[in-house]
């Protein structure tokens, strides 16, 4: 049985050695963040993964039997060091084949580049056959277009597999959310609130940050310290999330509560 809409929970998994290795860095992740927000949804997990076939087919393993919702980015491409396909294909038991609509889109876009002078549009030649690799997807999915280069990314069981460059994979995520998890835009109501509290260490509001998640259970309070990096004054980020009405109350408690235990709401001096 399928999750409540509500309920479900949203993964993103970026595959690369390159981005484990710093050799490039990762956008994907506020990108994503952002793609979500702007409708009214939320990341719940992430995951950075090397191109390693058998830590791949482990990790799909594991989501593909989650039931969430997953973004894949990256390895899906029809050089070695690509494993992202195969792996979600191990993961689920079943063969690679090629995608009749990944066929026609890979042999447009071959078409394209031969008009410009840039290879063969002969789809039988051996750069032509190796192409097609990347329309090799798990049997069952369904094709994701590409409005950059045609390319498309694929979608079986919840889970989408994008790129791994970002003009190709944002457009290619946007069209997902706005085709496939519409009903899932927007449905969960959620505040987020938090203030700075100077001069009381984070041991001594603890109790009330978890007074706050038995008083309102849909509401989490969080707590993000501050040492003073870079000359300033040392400080916590004390605030709450979730249900906006019960986040609201939360919120003042919690003022109430560091002022009765002796923190200020400014700095030292001020």
């Amino acid at each position: 049985m399928a999750a409540e809409p509500a309920s479900r929970r949203i993964g993103l998994i970026i595959v690369g050695d390159e981005i484990l290795s710093g050799r490039r860095q990762d956008k994907h992740f506020s990108k994503v963040v952002e793609l979500l927000g702007a409708r009214g949804m939320q990341l719940g997990w992430a995951q950075f993964l090397p191109d390693d076939r058998d830590t791949l087919v482990d990790a799909y393993r594991r989501s593909f039997a989650s039931g969430d919702v997953v973004f894949s980015c990256g390895g899906i491409g029809g050089t070695p060091d690509d494993h992202t396909r195969q792996a979600a294909a191990a993961a689920l038991g079943r063969a690679l084949a090629l995608h009749p609509e990944a066929e026609q889109a890979i042999a447009l876009r071959t078409a394209e580049m031969a008009a410009k002078g840039q290879g063969t549009a002969d789809m039988s030649a051996p750069e032509n056959q190796q192409r097609l690799q990347m329309g090799m997807f798990p049997e069952g999915s369904e094709i994701v277009p590409n409005p950059y280069n045609r390319i498309p990314g694929f979608f079986i069981q919840d889970h989408t597999f994008v790129p791994g460059f970002p003009v190709m994979a944002w457009p290619m995520l946007e069209w997902t959310l706005d085709t496939r998890y519409r009903a899932l835009q927007h449905i969960r109501r959620h505040a987020e609130h938090s203030f700075l509290v100077f001069g009381m260490p984070e041991s001594r509001i603890t109790p009330a940050m978890q007074t706050v998640e038995t008083r309102w259970p849909g509401v989490r309070a969080f707590s993000l310290p501050s040492v003073g990096e870079a000359g300033g004054t040392p400080h916590i980020d004390l605030g709450v999330k979730g249900e906006p009405e019960g986040a609201a109350e939360a919120l003042a408690f919690l003022r109430a509560e560091v002022l009765r235990l002796g923190g200020k709401l400014a700095p030292p001096g001020i």
